[in-house]
C-alpha cells in the first residue's frame, strides 16, 4: 500500500487539521508523521499560487485546514 493512502486513511473523514498535522512534527512526543511532506515555506508558497488550500481562520492566531480539502489534494 502506498504511504499516501495509509496516511490519508489515518486522518478523519470530516473536521479540520492544524498545520503540524499536515506537514508533520518530528519533535513532538510521539512524532507526528507528515501527510504532505513539504516545508512550511513551500506550503505557504503553494497556498499563494493555489497549489495548496487556504485555511479557515478560527481566531487571530488559529488557522485550520478542512480535512476534505486535504483529502482532495491527496487524490490528485
Amino acid at each position: 500500500m502506498p504511504k499516501t493512502k495509509f496516511l490519508s486513511a489515518a486522518i478523519p473523514e470530516i473536521g479540520f487539521l492544524r498545520l503540524k498535522q499536515i506537514l508533520g512534527d518530528p519533535k513532538a512526543d510521539p512524532p507526528i508523521p507528515a501527510i504532505i511532506p513539504v516545508s512550511r515555506t513551500a506550503w505557504y508558497e503553494g497556498m499563494k499560487t493555489g497549489k495548496y488550500p487556504k485555511p479557515a481562520k478560527f481566531g487571530p492566531r488559529t488557522s485550520l485546514w478542512d480535512v476534505e480539502e486535504i483529502r482532495a489534494l491527496l487524490k490528485h
